[in-house]
């Protein structure tokens, strides 16, 4: 009733054009007016615009019968705010977004596993790049450069899955809700970069069983169930809190550096497939590069904790680390390798990533 009298008393008229079309957060569901249906848009939001408090409003108010309380009811209703579409909408763009994510991580796997596997090799004896290659090799040729591909072809995806339907879904919400809409860049990424280090922690058993073999080879397996022999089922969430660790401050600046860039770099025109591949690739590099310099640490020293033939430490596996290479083992160990293959990573991730997103329908 209050808004058919509103209606009539011309309030909505009187409303500033700009704010009659503005948008409006609560379109996309039915509002709690008496007729049960949704809302026309401008209807919403010359609503939004009705202030009624001044004179010319309450004149109007009294002259079409309108009481006070159900003028001020009707504007907070229109400007109410359905969360439950919000996280809908944010779980939509989630489960896409890590679907996809999931999906680059499979292309990954196949393409690149060898260089993650050297790399892995260096993280635990600190070997460069070719010495760790060809002792790899040595060990079994190129199936052994594969150790553990079953693993990485469930852990590798499922992180992707996480650190993609992370970003993707916890930006959403940050977005839509009024109240953390004009946060910084950089504060929510850091939301969202949380929320994949839980998701790490979680998946931590794959990711140990899947490193070991990289590592160990044939003998990983043996020598795990000894390990955990020793320490118990805990062993395989060795690294846990490292990787989470590694993944926050891997996570965070890939998708800032690569939200940040991809805002300021031009967009190719409608068509150009290979310049919007081209710069797809060119964001994952950059979020690539500054990513590894920044978590390489954590990353050697998680491998150490998950691949030592007893249960040691993180204090133990630092000083193992600093006592064989020096300090600079902990900052430089496998790092030329891990620049190189997440460079390239980096490049498959964002064009897979966005190729599968735009197949799957997400916006």
């Amino acid at each position: 009733p209050a808004l058919s009298k509103l209606q009539r008393s011309g309030l909505f008229e009187k409303c500033p054009r700009s704010a009659r079309m503005a948008p409006s957060p609560s379109l996309s569901s039915p509002t709690a007016f008496e007729t049960g249906e949704t809302a026309p848009r401008r209807r919403t939001t010359q609503l939004h615009a009705i202030d009624p408090g001044t004179a010319d409003t309450m004149a109007s108010l009294h002259h079409f019968g309108v009481d006070h309380g159900e003028l001020v009811s009707a504007v907070a209703l229109a400007g109410a705010i359905d969360y439950g579409e919000i996280l809908r909408k944010a779980s939509k763009r989630a489960i896409g977004g890590g679907t996809s994510g999931a999906l680059a991580g499979v292309a990954q796997v196949l393409s690149l596993m060898w260089l993650r596997t050297t790399m892995n090799y260096q993280y635990r004896y600190g070997t460069d790049t070719l010495t760790a290659l060809g002792a790899l090799y040595s060990q079994g040729g190129i199936p052994r450069l594969y150790q553990g591909l079953s693993f990485a072809l469930v852990q590798n995806p499922l992180s992707r899955f996480g650190d993609t339907a992370a970003n993707a879904g916890v930006l959403a919400i940050l977005e839509a809700l009024p109240e953390t809409r004009e946060l910084p860049l950089p504060l929510k990424q850091g939301m969202a970069s949380l929320a994949a280090s839980s998701w790490r922690i979680a998946i931590t058993p794959v990711d140990t069983l899947k490193t070991t073999l990289q590592v160990d080879g044939k003998e990983a397996l043996s020598q795990l169930k000894n390990k955990v022999s020793l320490g118990g089922p805990g062993v395989l969430w060795n690294g846990a809190f490292a990787a989470a660790a590694a993944t926050f401050v891997g996570n965070y600046p890939w998708f800032l550096t690569y939200n940040y860039v991809d805002g300021i770099l031009p967009h190719p025109e409608e068509g150009d497939v290979a310049t919007m591949l081209a710069r797809r690739a060119a964001l994952g590099i950059a979020a690539s590069a500054v990513s590894d310099t920044i978590s390489n640490s954590l990353r050697v020293i998680k491998t150490a904790k998950q691949t030592s033939k007893v249960p040691i430490s993180y204090v133990e596996a630092a000083k193992e680390i600093v006592e064989a290479d020096g300090p600079l083992g902990l900052l430089g160990r496998g790092l030329q390798t891990r620049l190189l293959v997440n460079c390239l990573q980096g490049a498959l991730f964002a064009v897979a990533w966005k190729y599968f997103e735009k197949k799957l329908g997400v916006s």
